[in-house]
């Protein structure tokens, strides 16, 4: 019984003291707590990024034949269940977030077992889909040798597909403790072993599609191996202790809050690839595919930027909530997003500015591309505090009704009926995600984050 109770003296000292510094003061504070969670991630995820782009190169001096191959298991498959383990490993950020702001330490491992077990289930019944691959290119009249190289890649990239089992769930449980300093080290690791591994059985040797995807499951499971030490094996005392039975207990709690989680993120991740399945079909496009595809390289390596300031939100709103802060939570939302607008801003002024050959390579898009970048800079960290704060399911469903409902039917209509081809489609989904980002700040100002807590 004084274990709670400490703990709840402790919370209501750590409160009193927050209110007692200036604005300066808990700016500064807060902006501190959200770059040691952002600045790796961000890492982490351009180091992740890179990692197939390496791959891609790779395998791209084997034959134009297996480039294809890849580029078609990694943009379907591999994003595919991408999508579907790291939306429903979103789960246990509000979990560990919200343990650990309310120093319930010894549940986080427990968490962390249960997301185990939960998104194994989920892999073992996407294997299929990996295991059939060439017949169901085949079926779907892909190019046969195209299928058939895709199958072995597809096959090769099992591992890969387990690896985000521990990667999402480790990296989660260790940037809610503020962990995540490792997470980046071993990223830079895994990228000098891909770049020398795959030069080496792909160019000196010539082991072909083995070697290259050798060394990018490798490249996936290093990391891993490293944050399962750390997080194991004494480095975190206080939140790991040991395995536990518990694991396989109230497991339905864990998958209904991962379903939500899961079918949540899924809907923002296939909605940005849906605009280059849309702009394939469109015929005489007014915009060149070269402008369309500079547009598109831009918008991905902003997004992992945007991405990790998803992952600080999540992590700062649930750590406060847990806490039993309704004031902090709401103030590191205004940090959040002014820190992250602010980067858009940069960034858009960097690119329309300093490099003038992108601006005229851009052409008529560019307007579309500084709309994407900002809306990019305030819709990923308001899904972060929808994640810190549990409300996973609201947020599905206001993803499916702007992106599915609002978005895609805008966008056919302007591209394909009103003429404006690419330009259309990407206006009208750009109106989905404004309409979200909309719904979502609304959401999170009427919220009564008192209740919350």
């Amino acid at each position: 019984m004084e274990a709670p109770h400490l703990r709840q003296k402790l919370l209501s000292k750590e409160k009193e003291q927050e209110q007692g510094l200036s604005l300066a003061k808990r700016v500064w504070r807060e902006s501190k707590a959200m770059w040691i969670v952002a600045a790796p991630a961000i890492f982490t995820r351009f180091t992740t990024f890179g990692m197939n782009v390496i791959s891609q190169a790779f395998i791209g001096h084997i034959g134009s034949t297996e480039l294809a191959a890849f580029a078609l298991v990694y943009t379907v498959l591999i994003r595919f269940a991408n999508g579907i383990l790291l939306g429903m490993a979103t789960a246990l950020s509000t979990l560990c977030g919200q343990a650990y702001g309310a120093k319930e330490y010894g549940m986080m491992g427990v968490y962390l077992q249960r997301s185990w077990v939960v998104l194994f289930g989920t892999a073992l019944n996407l294997l299929p889909l990996f295991i059939f691959t060439s017949p169901i290119l085949m079926l779907l009249g892909q190019d046969e040798r195209i299928a058939h190289e895709a199958g072995i890649i597809s096959l090769w990239s099992i591992p890969v597909m387990f690896a985000f089992i521990i990667s999402f769930t480790c990296q989660t449980f260790l940037q809610s403790q503020s962990k995540n300093v490792i997470i980046a080290f071993l990223a830079s690791f895994a990228i000098v072993v891909h770049v020398s591994l795959s030069w080496l059985l792909t160019v000196k040797y010539h082991f072909g599609i083995p070697g290259a995807m050798i060394s990018t499951c490798l490249a996936y499971w290093l990391p891993n191996i490293g944050q399962l030490i750390f997080a194991t094996c004494g480095w975190c005392p206080e939140t790991w202790k040991g395995y536990s039975f518990l694991a396989f207990r109230d497991l339905w709690p864990v998958v209904k809050m991962s379903l939500s989680a899961g079918t949540m993120l899924c809907l923002e991740l296939w909605y940005n690839t849906i605009l280059v399945l849309l702009t394939g079909n469109m015929k005489n496009a007014e915009v060149e595919i070269d402008a369309l595809s500079i547009c598109l390289n831009i918008n991905g390596w902003e997004m992992m930027i945007s991405l990790g300031f998803m992952a600080a939100a999540s992590v700062r709103v649930a750590n406060e909530l847990g806490k039993g802060s309704a004031k902090a939570a709401k103030f590191s939302i205004v940090v959040t997003v002014l820190t992250s607008l602010i980067i858009g801003f940069t960034l858009l002024a960097y690119i329309f500015t300093s490099d003038k050959d992108v601006a005229l390579a851009v052409g008529d898009l560019s307007p579309l591309l500084s709309v994407s970048i900002l809306l990019n800079s305030v819709q990923p960290v308001l899904s972060g505090v929808a994640i810190g704060a549990g409300w996973q399911s609201i947020v599905a469903y206001v993803n499916l009704g702007c992106y599915y409902v609002i978005g895609i039917p805008v966008g056919l209509v302007l591209g394909k009926f009103l003429g404006l081809q690419v330009k259309g489609i990407w206006i009208g989904m750009l109106f989905g995600t404004l309409i979200q980002t909309i719904v979502l700040t609304v959401i999170t100002y009427k919220t009564n984050w008192d209740e919350q807590v």
